[in-house]
């Protein structure tokens, strides 16, 4: 007899917007980390002009900075198995555009 926890269920989840989560926020740079069990999504912002600018300076030959600053979008925690589930989820879309593009070039 299998255990409930076994039981994947699909179910419809509609998440209304609160006021702060309304609009989209735009990022460009992630970072995971996880401590005590806890996964902590990190979201962030790279103006891409500065981004450009390091990538000129490695193509030129030149010594790229050891790091730069950013602004934090948001920070997600979650449990290790929710990151589980997010991972899966992931795969999934990534899978389905790897196929979708296939379809358009042998088209």
């Amino acid at each position: 007899m299998s255990n409930a926890k076994d039981q994947t269920i699909a179910l419809t989840v509609r998440l209304k917007p609160s006021e702060s989560s309304a609009h989209p926020c735009a990022t460009n740079y992630a970072n995971v980390g996880v401590a005590q069990g806890v996964a902590y999504l990190d979201f962030g912002f790279i103006e891409p002009a500065l981004l450009a600018a390091i990538a000129k300076t490695a193509k030129d030959g030149q010594a790229a900075p050891k790091g730069l600053e950013g602004h934090l979008v948001t920070r997600v925690a979650m449990s290790v198995d929710v990151l589980a589930r997010l991972h899966q989820q992931i795969q999934h879309v990534l899978v389905g555009l790897r196929e979708s593009r296939q379809g358009k070039s042998k088209a």
